[in-house]
């Protein structure tokens, strides 16, 4: 994940995640799972989480200790219909920013192992 950085760095993984979240604030699925007075905050780990996760700043673990990420979302219901809208988003948001291979690649393969990762109920 390293390459990632490399190739778009932070500045480009920031505008990839706000290119995420614009689309999440108004999705029927996904939207009404986010705390609506802190679309920022989310938006803020997220980019500090991938920095972090490509080998950037570990901002991410000085704020916030270990992912856990199973452990942060089980309060939400994520099944196959939030895994598969969150993944449709952020391909959404990798085409919208140009992002290259191998960057996407690396990117999106992540995106679906973690998404995939993230269920906690069936269907």
């Amino acid at each position: 994940m390293q390459e990632v950085l490399k190739q778009i760095g932070e500045e480009g993984i920031n505008e990839l995640v706000s290119a995420f979240y614009r689309r999440v604030k108004s999705d029927n699925i996904l939207g009404p799972l986010y705390p609506k007075n802190d679309w920022e905050g989310a938006e803020q780990r997220l980019a500090d989480f991938l920095v972090y996760r490509c080998g950037g700043s570990d901002k991410y673990i000085q704020e916030r200790g270990h992912p856990r990420l199973r452990m942060r979302h089980i309060q939400f219901t994520i099944g196959e219909k939030e895994r598969d809208r969150w993944i449709s988003l952020m391909s959404e948001a990798l085409l919208e920013r140009k992002i290259e291979n191998p960057a996407a690649d690396l990117l999106f393969g992540f995106f679906i192992q973690t998404a995939d990762f993230m269920r906690n109920v069936e269907g």
